[in-house]
């Protein structure tokens, strides 16, 4: 009797600490689970039945904590210029013994990195200075044209015009963007640009007679979107670019070129792949 009795209450005391070791394990297990759904703040989406149907993760939940973020971007782009003709043009034109003058949109590349500074809760300043590679063209076309011999830069054919630049982009933009909705929230940019030539490319300096200063400086506006994944943020946008200053260089050309153009400005339109 007294070895049974033994037993059954070793058999007690054994079941007495396995219930013990549960409940410490679940008491260990539950608030770490707690913490781990608050850090990824997962949501799951279920059907009428309550089965689930999706599982959603908000990447990065305390990105917005930080008062700057850095990053980079890439960036294809179409520019040209806004041109503006003379009277010469025109009264040439009228006269039938002229030559047509339009722009032509040609495709660049910028690359460059972006630093973001929070202002207020739903406004930030972005400081992104690039270098962009363009080439814009100026396509003139005969109309009736004959050479006027008395002046001896008037070429006898007409040519397009090709300005191709290397140059540094400084642009300061404000950032507005929406209330985030899960991992992605809609935004506006706006600001100016000031860019600086570094190089400008002229593969016939015979023929290609227009000049442009080395110095511009641009009004920026464009909305993008901002993708939120677990390691980094990915914000396509898209960006208008409209030049303020008049950047023909035309002291000393008398040729037919610079005298059909008065003004000309530039125009880009880029779509910048950032990455934060």
């Amino acid at each position: 009797m007294a070895a049974s009795y033994f037993r059954h209450q070793l058999h007690l005391y054994c079941a007495q600490i396995g219930r013990v070791a549960v409940v410490a394990a679940l008491a260990a297990v539950v608030p770490f689970g707690a913490y781990a759904q608050k850090k990824s703040l997962t949501t799951a989406s279920r059907g009428r039945r309550g089965q689930v149907k999706s599982v959603t993760s908000n990447n990065l939940p305390g990105y917005d904590d930080r008062w700057f973020h850095p990053g980079f971007y890439i960036a294809p782009n179409f520019s040209g210029y806004r041109i503006e003709h003379t009277q010469t043009y025109i009264d040439r034109r009228d006269s039938g013994l002229g030559v047509t003058a339009n722009t032509i949109n040609s495709p660049g590349f910028s690359v460059g990195f972006v630093g973001d500074a929070r202002l207020l809760e739903f406004l930030s300043l972005r400081f992104a200075p690039g270098v962009s590679f363009m080439t814009r063209r100026v396509e003139f076309k005969p109309y009736g044209y004959t050479p006027d011999l008395n002046v001896p830069d008037m070429p006898r054919e007409i040519q397009n015009q090709e300005v191709e630049t290397t140059q540094m982009d400084f642009p300061i933009l404000l950032k507005f963007h929406s209330q985030r909705r899960r991992n992605t929230r809609v935004y506006m940019v706006g600001g100016i640009k000031p860019s600086v030539n570094v190089g400008n490319r002229i593969k016939d300096p015979e023929n290609n007679l227009l000049r442009v200063n080395k110095t511009d400086l641009a009004i920026e506006y464009g909305v993008g979107l901002d993708l939120f994944y677990p390691l980094f943020k990915f914000a396509p946008e898209l960006r208008f670019s409209h030049g303020l200053r008049n950047i023909q260089q035309k002291e000393g050309q008398t040729d037919v070129y610079n005298n059909s153009l008065q003004r000309m400005s530039s125009h880009t339109v880029t779509l910048y792949l950032n990455f934060e």
